[in-house]
């Protein structure tokens, strides 16, 4: 059991408590990991709307996802949104950029992503 605590350690640097079968009533840590699967799986999962903005990459920086929602030029299915405001799939983005808007709908939300994988969190209307 010691080993198993030691390589969670090193895994995620963080511990989050749960009731193990195992020990009866007393706690263990657990990988932070394990809840990213569970939302994998079947979960339907919220995101900020600027975070989403920046993992997408249809905004290359959180600050300026930020302040482009604090002066309105964001909206979520036809409302001008905060950037507070939680976007989950199926939602589609409005996004001012000078005279161009850009309208997506959003198909997938993920924490992180890499370059190759940004394009698929979404789809251009």
């Amino acid at each position: 059991m010691v080993k198993q605590t030691v390589v969670y350690a090193i895994c995620c640097r963080k511990f989050l408590f749960c009731s193990s079968p195992f020990l009866g009533n007393s706690q263990m840590p657990r990988c932070s990991r394990q809840g990213m699967e569970e939302n994998k799986i079947g979960r339907k999962k919220n995101m900020r709307l600027d975070k989403y903005l920046k993992v997408s990459r249809l905004i290359k920086r959180r600050t300026v996802a930020n302040e482009a929602c604090d002066a309105g030029r964001v909206s979520v299915n036809g409302k001008v949104a905060k950037a507070s405001q939680d976007v989950k799939a199926g939602d589609v983005i409005e996004i001012g950029f000078g005279t161009k808007n850009v309208k997506v709908e959003v198909l997938a939300v993920q924490d992180t992503s890499k370059k190759e994988e940004a394009k698929e969190l979404f789809k251009y209307l």
